[in-house]
């Protein structure tokens, strides 16, 4: 049995197959995943799990050197701006509109659903390298 933090298959797939520059990414419950892009569906009910857990789970096996968040999560959602920013305090943020953010999601390697019903609580993490 895995051993590490990421224990559900597909999402720890995900992790495992990226590459220096990819890809992925973590969402609320609403937001629009375009066809073509494989979603991972954790969402049990209204806020299960967390958009800040499971990025924390994500964090502890993925290299991270950029983020993307939308621009709107600064008016929005202060309160998730600064977690997030917690979680990744020396990581490059880039801010775009929320709509490139959502036409963005069909360059990713794949768009983590989770139940977060609190707005623009997305993010498209770029993977770093271990060495």
């Amino acid at each position: 049995m895995k051993k590490t933090t990421v224990i559900n298959t597909e999402l720890s797939s995900l992790i495992a197959g990226m590459g220096h520059m990819d890809w992925m990414a973590i969402g609320d419950a609403g937001m629009p995943v375009p066809m073509g892009t494989k979603k991972i569906d954790l969402a049990v009910t209204k806020q299960l799990p967390s958009f800040i857990d499971v990025l924390k789970n994500v964090l502890a096996e993925m290299e991270v050197q950029r983020i993307y968040l939308a621009d709107e999560i600064k008016t929005e959602n202060p309160e998730q701006l600064k977690a997030i920013l917690e979680l990744l305090p020396n990581v490059e943020v880039t801010y775009v509109p929320h709509t490139e953010l959502k036409q963005d999601l069909s360059q990713t390697h794949g768009f983590v659903r989770t139940g977060e019903m609190t707005p623009f609580s997305n993010i498209i993490l770029e993977s770093g390298v271990t060495f």
